[in-house]
Parts: C-alpha cells; sequence; structure tokens
C-alpha cells in the first residue's frame, strides 16, 4: 500500500514528484473556471436571490417529479440493482470544474472503481450553474471509461438553471418546464423572477454528441428524479435534494419519511453535509422536523450520511444512543479545494479529535494555502510556509499531537504563527480570541482560492465502499495530480461500519 499524508510529507504530494498523465485526458483548450469573475459571480446569482426572496426550489421540484411520475418512473422512486450480497460502489462529490483538479482525480477513480457495480456524484455536478452545454466536458468526457453506470444528486449550483441539465442527463431526457404565470407586480416573487438566471436552451446536437461517451449497455443509468433511493444488497442508499440553500421540501420530506422505513441498513446521500466543520447542520424540513431527525431514529436503521458540497473530506463518528453513525463529508471530487484549517479544535456531538478524521490535513491544508496567497499577493518569502512549520503551527494552536510529525529542527516562528492568523487556521475552544471567529467565518466565505489553477498537490478524494451482509468497509482515497499517486491512490482514511 502506498503511503498517505498521514505517513509522510511525500506521500501527501509534497516535494520533487513527476506530474500525472491526467492532463492527457483533457481537451485540448480548457476554459479556466474563477469565481473571482464578476460574470461567474452574476451568473450564479439565483442562490442570493433566493435567501433574499425566497427558495422556488420545492415548488420547482414538484413540477419535475410531476413529470418524471407521468413518464412513468416509479412513484416510490426506488432503482432495485440486481447485485450480489457483496458488491461495491462509488460517491465522488462536487466534481465538474471540467479543468486540472477535476481531471486529476480521474486516473485513480477508474483504477479503483474498475470492479464496482456504480458509482454516485454526490452534489455539484457541473459548475458554475449546471448548464447542459457543459456535460460534455465536465461530465461524460472524465468519466467515459468508467463502466458502471453513474447516478447523482444534484447540488446548489446544478440548481442554478432550475435543474434543467440536470433532468436532462440524468432523468431520460425530461424536456424543460413550462413557464410559470408572472407574478403579481412588486411582490417578493415578482423581484425574483425579474432577476433570476435562466438557462439558455441546450445544444441538442453538442448533447447527444457527448453523450456517445457513456453510451455502453452497461453504463446507462435512468434515475426517477433528483431524489431517489438505492435497493443494492443487503442496504439501501437514499439519496436527497437540497436544492439551493440546504433544505428539502414537504413532499421530499414525506417520502424520505416512508422510503427510511424497514429493517434494511441505509445509508444516505445529500447535498448538504449534516456534521461539517466542527458543526451541527441537521437539515431543515418544510412544514416541521430535520433530516438529521430521520437519520437518528432508530427503527430506520441508518449507518451513515454522507454529504458533498464543501470540497474536502471529513468524518464525524457520532454516538447515538449507544450505536455509531459515521457523518461524512465527500465533496473533494474535483472542485477547488476548501481549507481544513480553519476547522477549529473538534467538539461536536461527543466527538473530539481524537475520533474526527479529515483531508488533506490540516497542517497541508494550511501550507497549500500559503502559497497560493505567497503567489497572488507576490510576497512568497513573507507568507509561504513549509508543509513542516504550517504542521507544527497548527498543532501548537489547537493542542494536539500533529498526525504527521514535523521535522525535528521545525520552529514555530512570529511570522508563522501571523501567516496562520492572517489565514483563519482553527484554534483551542478554551483559547479562542474574540477577533477569531470573525476572521475565521470572513475567510471561509470570502478566501477560499477562487480557482484552481495552480498546480498539485491537489489534495482531491473519492470515496470507494465495501458491502457485505455483516458491514460496510468504507475508504477514502487521495488523488494529488502526482504520478505516484495516480499509479496506487493511497488510503487516507478508513472505517469498518457494522450493519447488525
Amino acid at each position: 500500500m502506498s503511503e498517505s499524508s498521514r505517513d509522510t510529507a511525500r506521500g501527501a504530494g509534497w516535494g520533487p514528484s513527476e506530474r500525472g498523465v491526467y492532463q492527457q485526458l483533457m481537451p485540448d483548450h480548457v476554459e479556466k473556471l474563477s469565481w473571482l469573475n464578476p460574470r461567474v459571480l452574476w451568473a450564479a446569482r439565483n442562490g442570493v436571490l433566493a435567501s433574499w426572496f425566497g427558495d422556488p426550489t420545492g415548488r420547482t421540484r414538484s413540477r419535475w417529479v410531476a413529470r418524471r411520475a407521468a413518464a412513468g418512473a416509479p412513484a416510490d422512486k426506488v432503482i432495485r440493482r440486481d447485485v450480489p450480497e457483496r458488491f461495491s460502489f462509488m460517491v465522488i462529490g462536487d466534481t465538474g470544474e471540467g479543468d486540472d483538479s477535476q481531471y486529476a482525480v480521474v486516473p485513480g477513480f477508474l483504477k479503483t472503481g474498475q470492479d464496482t457495480d456504480f458509482a454516485v456524484i454526490a452534489s455539484d455536478v457541473i459548475y458554475p450553474v449546471g448548464s447542459a452545454d457543459d456535460y460534455g466536458t465536465k461530465f461524460f468526457r472524465p468519466y467515459h471509461d468508467y463502466p458502471a453506470p453513474i447516478f447523482a444528486i444534484p447540488g446548489n449550483h446544478d440548481w442554478y438553471e432550475d435543474l434543467g441539465g440536470f433532468m436532462r442527463v440524468f432523468c431520460a431526457g425530461t424536456p424543460p418546464l413550462d413557464p410559470e404565470p408572472t407574478p403579481r407586480p412588486l411582490t417578493r416573487a415578482w423581484w425574483r423572477a425579474l432577476l433570476w438566471h435562466r438557462a439558455r436552451p441546450a445544444d441538442e446536437e453538442r448533447l447527444a454528441a457527448a453523450r456517445k461517451s457513456r453510451s455502453a449497455p452497461g453504463q446507462r443509468a435512468v434515475q426517477p428524479g433528483p431524489y431517489w433511493a438505492i435497493d443494492a444488497g443487503p442496504v439501501r442508499i437514499v439519496g436527497i435534494d437540497t436544492g439551493l440553500l440546504g433544505t428539502i421540501d414537504a413532499e421530499q420530506g414525506a417520502w424520505l419519511r416512508e422510503v427510511s422505513r424497514g429493517p434494511e441498513p441505509k445509508i444516505l446521500i445529500t447535498g448538504s453535509p449534516l456534521y461539517v466543520d466542527g458543526e451541527h447542520h441537521p437539515c431543515a424540513i418544510e412544514g416541521g422536523g430535520t433530516v438529521d431527525d430521520i437519520v437518528r431514529e432508530p427503527d430506520h436503521h441508518y449507518v451513515a450520511a454522507i454529504g458533498g458540497d464543501i470540497h474536502n473530506y471529513q468524518r464525524y463518528p457520532v454516538d447515538v444512543d449507544g450505536r455509531t453513525i459515521q457523518y461524512v463529508v465527500a465533496g473533494g471530487g474535483g472542485a477547488f479545494m476548501h481549507a481544513t484549517h480553519t476547522i477549529p479544535r473538534v467538539s461536536v456531538a461527543n466527538v473530539t479529535e481524537r475520533e474526527f478524521r479529515c483531508y488533506p490535513l490540516r497542517g497541508d491544508s494550511l501550507a497549500f494555502y500559503s502559497r497560493l496567497y505567497g503567489r497572488r499577493l507576490r510576497l512568497r518569502r513573507f507568507f509561504a510556509l513549509s508543509e513542516s512549520e504550517a504542521t507544527a503551527v497548527v498543532a501548537e494552536r489547537l493542542g494536539i499531537e500533529p498526525v504527521r510529525a514535523p521535522g525535528p529542527e521545525t520552529r514555530v516562528s512570529r511570522r508563522t504563527r501571523l501567516v496562520a492568523s492572517l489565514l483563519g487556521a482553527g484554534g483551542r475552544p478554551d483559547r479562542t480570541s474574540r477577533f477569531r471567529l470573525p476572521v475565521h467565518k470572513i475567510y471561509s466565505q470570502l478566501f477560499s482560492p477562487g480557482s484552481a489553477t495552480y498546480s498539485p498537490p491537489f489534495f482531491k478524494c473519492f470515496l470507494r465502499l465495501d458491502v457485505s451482509p455483516e458491514a460496510v468497509r468504507l475508504r477514502c482515497f487521495a488523488a494529488t495530480g502526482n504520478r505516484a499517486q495516480e499509479i496506487d491512490p493511497p488510503v487516507e482514511d478508513e472505517v469498518t461500519i457494522p450493519l447488525s
């Protein structure tokens, strides 16, 4: 087994290394996506509009579901996969930026997933706005050689064009919805409709040509809608659509309660994680209750809840009335990396630093961001921290033993501490400065990289789940963009989840 970031800096992708062959899979011309570009931000405005003027996704989702039902989709929205009692599937989240950081994941994903029965994309299949015209280079091309079906749940970016592209690709070519009546003038709904970003007509020839990249009979997958369940072997996998704002409508909530009943063990896959960055986000259901209430109900037998949206890996083994539910963040499949070094010392739901896992390690995250901003600000000598310095200062701030020990001559200087503070590095709850929390929140919202135009290591990841009647073996594999990790993807985390 290859070295991981928990073993050595080289295993994390630092140091001299041969770049991977992933670039050979990419188109000749790749348009770099930058979240600092005003045009991109304006195109992706619907999330902000929904928070200001009311969220219409519940009503739109209901119309999509009704259209799929009229076309013959099963009323219970359950996909029944004829697989053995022992089978495997992949989970990869937040994939579709279409540049180096997405394609760098592909070689390891294909190697690790060649013998799996299907894959699930957890959130944000296509950036920036889920356009049908982007599926060629951001879905069909990168996963051309994955031999099994790929199912998906939409993320907020897939909703920025009202889910039209997603429904065309994953739900049997569902045609666009008819326009809704114009709202009464000067109401909140009228202002929202006036400013709303709407999809342009899809290029049907372009989409048809792209579909040929995944046209083999074994690759085909048809979903009953944007939310669904898969019965496979001894487990039921339940996928929910959390829309633009990380909530679900009453209709989907009623379906979730119904499909969660029964004795079979269940795994939830959601666009918005329920535990993330040391905080609990239970996901409200319109009309009352939360998704996590359903997950925690003993009679529903959930053993794990996996969410996308945040572009890294985190795992929280939460004790719920004497049984452990694994809450996982798995959004590191292609988009720019969200920092882990901003996560404060974990203490949530009786999960502490001892049980918590993340990838990249916080020290690697801080080193990555310090170099990124050192280049951007042209202050490399001041900003750039070695991975050893970053590991040491994160351990000091959190008051923990580092997972990977820094070099014996590493010391934490004033400069190191200042850079860590400027980049929002997390700390201990009992030593929190009154200024740290605002810095952390501002950093996480405004100072993410904004684009993925940098070089390896990328710190991307994907999951493989091996299911048997007795247990689920969940492994997080790394993708750095370096050849060594392509040839033998390292395991960054592993847990066995009992099904009894």
